[in-house]
């Protein structure tokens, strides 16, 4: 347990920006997810294309508000990418 007022004062803005980041991270996780679907579906389309559009917009975003760090997001970026151009050559 936190001794000092600052190491208190600490804790709590550590939870205060927990829950300001959770709904983000969701957000990012549920993008890709729905990323990853639809390129196992059908590689070629324009919902695969859209959804992936969204899913990076989203890693951006994630990135621009301090939520993830930009390396994390450029590799997920470039592994989502893989799999699309793998998938959409594949066919």
């Amino acid at each position: 347990m936190a001794n000092t007022k600052q190491a208190k004062k600490m804790i709590r803005v550590a939870e205060t920006r927990r829950l300001r980041n959770r709904p983000i991270r969701s957000g990012v996780r549920t993008f890709v997810r729905r990323a990853q679907a639809a390129i196992e579906e059908t590689a070629t389309g324009e919902t695969t294309a859209t959804a992936v559009r969204e899913a990076i917009s989203k890693l951006d975003r994630a990135v621009s508000k301090g939520v993830i760090h930009p390396n994390n997001a450029a590799r997920r970026k470039s592994r989502l990418m893989k799999r699309f151009h793998v998938a959409a050559s594949a066919t």
